[in-house]
């Protein structure tokens, strides 16, 4: 054994490295999984190697500031700058081709809306409330006015980090928003206290019967468990992936998600591309009926927008009935915070702009535009492009990779693999653990306090109180290749239905206002 050991110690440290390149280089020439490895053992290891990390040398290195997808570096460091109260500005002009398609101008007045002493945001420059109120028309027991038009949207626990859903929740709480829980059911991270949308999907996690079908008494239950649940969505697609179904590996249900979903440990659940609980517009309405008396909550359905016969059908049900959705979340076909196939996520439903036009002008022209709250979804999160969605009629927008980077995600891309490198969206303890749950709910709050303070200030500049008065003539956008600029009216063929508004103080003043004790203190600390 020492004349081993003696021998072994004569071999020069350069010889254990050709020793350690000949072990690969025989593994390499007789595996057969990989025949670049296989034909130039060792150097082809290399190719692997560049291939892993060609998207972080061409997001770091390579693309420009306006270049990458789905979110620029511009974009990105506008959250990051905003979340931490940094300059968020621009010098020496925009580095934008604002010649470009789809470019939006935004049409200033001659002389700004003018802010008196004693106005709301005088006192509060993030001040900006919902212009409409959900369940208002439809006379639910408990109507609900968003506190703020910017809010999470839906991301359910399970896809995200419990840590990330808490930071969320808390920082929605700090800013006087509410927090769309996603179809993973409502977990105790979503409990923190800021304003709740329950969301469901077709395996009605968290109000799920033992055979899989909806229980209204779950439902029920979890409102009156839950205070802070003030409205319920109902998904019927998402801009990722509509019309299919998904997977949840039974590998994956640990015991506190079984508690949370309603289902087994270990055992593969099924969400099908199907509700179970009605199949058809009518029984649909009579759906949202029912837990909208049970609750007393406003209900509202969230879908990818597409084919218009079924949503033309769900119109003239309204006007027959009087009854039907107190609101209406438009996802884009750009959403990217669910797992999907390229061929879904690439192909299938319309962008935003596009689905929200068609099926706003629909119900626009039967008349039912007043009676419901259109929520858009879709990479909104930035205060021009949600000028352009108030313009077309949205009255609130949802975000929510904007939120995910606004507490620390990078645009990594791998959300899928359970590997995110910033612990947002894995549920791997360690990488977790990185996530500052007081420091990130603190920068979610912020960026959604400059986003609606910067909102305001280019609204007013458009001669407006609220973002709420923009119209379709007020937002002009690069249309073809010839350089042409048009209003929205003209580009999309219809002009939005003017919302009923009388001023920010009688907003500030509902009974029906979310949030209120995190926008009082707010107003108190700055008085």
């Amino acid at each position: 054994m020492d004349s081993i050991l003696d021998f072994l110690g004569t071999i020069p440290w350069w010889a254990w490295i050709l020793i350690i390149i000949a072990i690969i280089a025989i593994q390499d020439i007789l595996q057969r999984k990989h025949t670049i490895r296989h034909n130039f053992p060792v150097i082809g290891r290399i190719r692997y190697l560049f291939e892993g990390i060609g998207p972080e040398i061409r997001q770091y290195f390579v693309a420009n500031n306006r270049e990458e997808l789905p979110f620029n570096r511009i974009e990105r460091s506008w959250v990051y700058a905003s979340s931490k109260n940094e300059n968020n500005y621009e010098g020496f002009g925009t580095d934008r081709d604002i010649y470009a398609h789809q470019h939006i101008f935004v049409n200033n007045a001659m002389f700004p809306f003018k802010i008196e002493a004693d106005h709301p945001n005088a006192i509060d420059k993030t001040f900006l409330p919902c212009a409409k109120v959900m369940g208002e028309f439809n006379k639910r027991r408990k109507p609900y006015r968003p506190a703020s038009v910017i809010n999470i949207s839906a991301m359910s626990f399970g896809s995200l980090s419990a840590r990330a859903v808490e930071s969320m929740n808390k920082g929605v709480k700090l800013a006087g928003a509410y927090h769309n829980t996603g179809e993973g059911g409502l977990s105790p991270y979503h409990c923190h206290g800021g304003d709740v949308v329950f969301h469901f999907g077709t395996g009605y996690f968290g109000v799920r019967a033992k055979d899989g079908s909806f229980s209204m008494e779950k439902m029920k239950k979890l409102v009156e468990d839950h205070p802070y649940v003030r409205a319920i969505e109902i998904k019927l697609s998402q801009g990722a992936k509509p019309g299919k179904g998904g997977v949840l590996p039974g590998a994956k249900i640990s015991q506190e998600i079984a508690d949370i979903r309603g289902v087994e440990v270990g055992k593969t659940v099924l969400s099908p591309p199907n509700h179970s609980a009605f199949s058809t517009v009518n029984e649909m309405v009579d759906f949202i009926e029912a837990i909208a008396e049970e609750t007393g909550l406003p209900v509202g359905i969230k879908a990818a927008i597409g084919k218009l016969e079924q949503w033309e059908e769900l119109a003239d049900t309204m006007i027959r009935t009087g009854k039907g959705p107190d609101f209406i979340s438009v996802d884009g076909g750009e959403g990217g915070t669910g797992a999907a196939p390229p061929s879904f996520a690439d192909h299938v439903s319309l962008p935003w702009v596009y689905g929200f036009g068609d099926l706003y002008s629909l119900f626009q022209k039967k008349g039912l535009t007043e009676r419901i709250i259109f929520i858009g979804s879709g990479k909104l999160g930035f205060p021009a492009k949600a000028a352009m969605a108030f313009a077309m009629g949205a009255d609130c927008v949802n975000v929510a990779r904007e939120a995910m980077m606004s507490i620390g995600c990078i645009q990594a891309q791998i959300c899928h693999t359970n590997r995110c490198p910033s612990g947002v969206a894995t549920q791997s303890k360690w990488l977790q653990r990185g996530i500052d749950i007081p420091l990130k709910s603190e920068r979610l709050a912020q960026y959604f306090k400059t986003f609606r303070k910067e909102l305001i200030e280019i609204t007013h500049a458009s001669g407006y109180e609220h973002p709420c008065q923009f119209t379709m003539d007020d937002i002009d956008v690069n249309v073809d290749d010839h350089n042409l600029s048009e209003e929205l009216s003209h580009t999309y063929k219809y002009k939005k239905t003017p919302v009923p508004f009388k001023s920010m103080q009688h907003l500030k003043d509902c009974e029906y206002l979310g949030g209120k004790s995190s926008i009082q203190s707010s107003v108190s600390s700055k008085q």
